[in-house]
């Protein structure tokens, strides 16, 4: 149930990926096992960012992932275990509006029997 600071109970994830063939495996995974509901895959990121104190640049595939925010933290621990990376980016934001029927839609499809 959707408390008064959480009004959709939805839930965008972003997350890069090293290439385009293990993002495609780890979101048909995650949604297989309904804890997203969709995965949109933008190849050709380029990422520029700090690692091991080292300026780093690299090409990536940006997820954006939808879920619930009830699903999240299940769906955190499995991408966590299916990412490859040893820190995954996992970088969730509540929308601030929404069509009913897209919630609706989303929940269903990640809701548990």
């Amino acid at each position: 149930m959707s408390s008064a600071a959480d009004m959709t109970g939805v839930r965008v994830v972003f997350c890069t990926f090293p290439d385009g063939h293990i993002a495609r495996r780890v979101a048909t995974q995650l949604v297989e096992e309904k804890l997203v509901a969709c995965v949109n895959l933008l190849p050709a990121t380029e990422s520029i960012y700090r690692w091991q104190g080292q300026v780093e640049t690299a090409m990536e595939v940006l997820a954006i992932i939808k879920t619930s925010a009830a699903r999240l933290p299940e769906f955190e621990k499995r991408l966590t275990e299916l990412h490859p990376y040893e820190v995954p980016e996992i970088m969730s934001v509540e929308p601030t509006a929404l069509s009913a029927t897209y919630r609706a839609w989303l929940m269903e499809s990640v809701s548990l029997p």
